[in-house]
């Protein structure tokens, strides 16, 4: 491309920065499609999401509509089948996509907001600081998450909002152990010392050098923990602890295991749709970890490139 004649210097340095940004973003892709797998979970992430985005439009009966045939076998007309009152299971699992979606993604994203910020305090200021918040981290991470849960729920209610508040501030020590030891290994780097050197200004050190490297693997465990917040919906509403006036996965799970025999559908689907949607969010944490050049982290939140004092 060629500027002409008196194009400002700023112009200049948007198209530069412009096309660095996509070069930027065709070599991650090339790295995400490099995991073969990856391409396949998120297929399945992206269906999952249309038919939570759209439910309406892909269903073919209303969720709730008790019109229908009892237990009816799966068919043309009914393609999962129908349940113990006569509710089309097709329109249910496709309704039901958008609980389990919703509180994935934000119970993940919760504890991403958590556990960012502190782990990226802990690992640069270091001191007793580190030592006090590293300590506070390992507490929270023995606290059984599910049954704590379990407890809350059954001593406040069972309300999805407040559900997704428990799960997100319980899982997100993962992610604060993954930032913090990002920042150890990132503040001794030969740019970050550079930067210091400079004389700039801590926010800037943080800001600009540290926190766009160091956030990688937080995003990749994240996208982990997506799948681990959707486990925890479904267990809760399959024991019956959920909100009862949503349409979950869990739900349909609970009421299919009394009819295994005479009517398999009503466990088998829900529980299918709830294996693919899990697996394909850990399809994809494997292609946005190879993406970062990382790998794969822990349940605990540790990966082999972390960095301990």
């Amino acid at each position: 491309m060629r500027f002409q004649v008196g194009e400002s210097l700023q112009e200049r340095a948007g198209y530069y920065r412009t096309r660095e940004l996509l070069r930027r973003a065709k070599s991650s892709w090339k790295h995400f499609r490099s995991v073969r797998t990856a391409e396949v979970g998120l297929v399945i992430v992206l269906c999952f999401a249309v038919m939570a985005i759209i439910p309406q439009l892909l269903a073919p009966y209303p969720p709730k509509s008790i019109a229908f045939g009892v237990l009816l076998a799966p068919s043309w007309v009914h393609p999962f089948g129908t349940d113990t009152i006569g509710r089309d299971m097709f329109s249910r699992i496709i309704w039901g996509s958008q609980v389990s979606m919703t509180f994935g993604l934000l119970a993940a994203g919760l504890s991403m907001l958590i556990g960012t910020p502190l782990g990226l305090i802990a690992g640069y200021y270091g001191g007793w600081l580190d030592h006090v918040l590293s300590r506070f981290f390992e507490i929270i991470l023995m606290i059984p998450a599910f049954f704590l849960l379990v407890m809350v729920v059954a001593i406040f209610g069972n309300n999805l909002d407040f559900e997704i508040l428990i799960v997100g501030v319980t899982i997100w020590p993962a992610n604060a152990r993954i930032m913090r030891a990002s920042v150890l290994s990132l503040k001794e780097r030969k740019f970050v010392r550079a930067a210091v050197a400079t004389g700039a200004r801590k926010s800037r050190v943080v800001l600009r050098h540290i926190l766009p490297n160091a956030i990688q693997p937080v995003i990749t465990n994240t996208n982990l923990q997506i799948g681990q917040a959707i486990l925890f919906e479904a267990g809760m509403a399959f024991l019956g602890l959920s909100d009862p006036n949503v349409i979950s996965w869990g739900q349909m799970v609970n009421l299919g295991v009394y009819h295994l025999i005479d009517a398999w559908w009503l466990a088998f689907f829900p529980g299918l749709a709830l294996t693919l949607l899990i697996l394909g969010f850990n399809l994809t944490g494997d292609g946005v970890a190879a993406m970062f050049g990382l790998e794969r982290p822990t349940a605990a939140g540790i990966t082999s490139q972390e960095v301990e004092k």
